[in-house]
């Protein structure tokens, strides 16, 4: 297989973040973003990254749907050398948001696994449309390529029966598809694997946390590289405090708002989803903001950093009794990749069960993986920059470099 480029597409309801990436080295190309589609104030930024004289360029105007946002990705690229047409382009890889237990690996897209995604809409309304409609406009720009989708709930459909299912009637449950399904899951995959490197160890051999942190928010418990509990469930409102989700809260809350607040199924729905999580509990869910005002003595955001980080332990101790043995907990994303202070909370008074951070190295500022904890701690803390556009690049290189080998024997 001589053509070694991936284009990853990442769509959302109004924006579309692309990547493009050449597998022989894993190095980028390109990369760029269109956002406010639909809006009269678009826009794309497209930032190449090869070449001396490689600078960013932006477009601020119109752009009335996805069809015309990738054509404009698509001439963006050209103007680089890079267009849709080179014979180098591999495959386009599509992140889609929920496979539900259909999916388990990377999947050449048909019309068979577009309507699968398509039927898994009622339990990610907001994600798989929007998935979907980046799909079919690549398709009808590049007929003859591979198209891949890459599920963020791939990772975890290895999450035992006992880990999965809710304790809800089992008729009611399957009939509406009800069970854990967890996100995250290309990053959850690509900084264990990553961690057990940092170790010097093969996956299968090292029990990993990994907590992805960022607006959105979620841990894993990975036994031998596979995913064996996650925090998210049916959607990923459900687990960690984040930015504007609430995470856990007790069912009964929405029946008490249902009946004493009067507050419809929407209402509740916004209210759980975008007013909740540290933006609910300070008005602010930039953790940068909030240690800012944690530092001026804001009780309020002190109050929020505490819950946040309450929530946090919580689930750090319920995966270390999941696993039994814990080789390694990594944080990674936004907040667990640049947040110091978190991530010395995190920890702070687990010294019992082996972790320990360093404060000089918690401090060091980097883009590399990671080791923070002192020598003498039994359980590594690291910190593990994630990077789901190389995860899902390298998973479907992989699928179409597999099937090219097989067409060939």
């Amino acid at each position: 297989m001589t053509a070694t480029r991936i284009l990853v597409l990442n769509s959302g309801s109004s924006s579309v973040k692309y990547q493009l990436l050449d597998m022989r080295d894993n190095s980028r190309l390109a990369m760029g973003l269109v956002e406010r589609i639909g809006e009269e104030t678009s826009r794309l930024k497209h930032t190449p990254l090869t070449g001396e004289d490689a600078e960013s360029r932006e477009q601020n105007r119109p752009i009335a749907d996805h069809d015309e946002a990738l054509k404009a990705v698509a001439a963006e690229l050209s103007h680089d050398g890079l267009g849709l047409d080179s014979p180098e382009l591999a495959a386009i890889g599509h992140r889609v948001v929920h496979g539900g237990q259909t999916f388990t690996q990377p999947t050449v897209i048909d019309a068979a696994v577009l309507a699968e995604v398509e039927r898994l809409i009622p339990v990610a309304p907001l994600h798989n449309p929007a998935n979907l409609t980046g799909i079919r406009t690549a398709m009808a720009l590049r007929p003859d390529l591979p198209q891949v989708a890459v599920f963020d709930t791939a990772f975890h459909t290895t999450m035992p029966e006992s880990a999965a299912r809710y304790a809800i009637d089992v008729q009611t449950a399957d009939e509406h598809r009800i069970r854990r399904y967890g996100f995250h899951g290309t990053s959850h995959a690509y900084v264990s694997r990553k961690a057990a490197e940092l170790l010097g160890k093969q996956p299968e051999d090292i029990n990993v946390i990994v907590l992805h942190l960022g607006n959105g928010a979620s841990a894993s418990a990975v036994r031998g590289g596979v995913c064996v509990d996650t925090s998210m469930g049916l959607t990923p409102l459900e687990g960690l405090v984040m930015g504007t989700r609430s995470g856990d809260v007790d069912p009964a809350v929405i029946f008490h708002l249902m009946r004493v607040g009067k507050m419809s199924a929407d209402e509740i729905d916004v209210l759980l989803n975008k007013k909740s999580g540290l933006i609910g509990l300070c008005g602010d869910n930039d953790m940068r903001e909030i240690r800012r005002r944690i530092d001026e003595g804001d009780q309020e955001a002190r109050l929020a950093f505490d819950i946040y980080i309450h929530r946090l332990k919580k689930y750090i101790g319920s995966y270390y009794a999941v696993l039994g043995r814990v080789d390694a907990i990594a944080f990674t994303a936004g907040v667990g990749e640049n947040a110091a202070p978190v991530r010395e909370a995190a920890v702070a008074g687990l010294e019992e069960l082996g972790l320990a951070v360093d404060s000089e190295l918690n401090a060091v500022r980097s883009d590399e993986p990671r080791v923070i904890s002192p020598e003498y701690a039994r359980v590594a803390v690291a910190v593990v920059p994630t990077d789901e556009e190389l995860e899902i690049a390298r998973q479907t290189y992989a699928l179409v470099a597999n099937q090219a080998a097989e067409r060939n024997d």
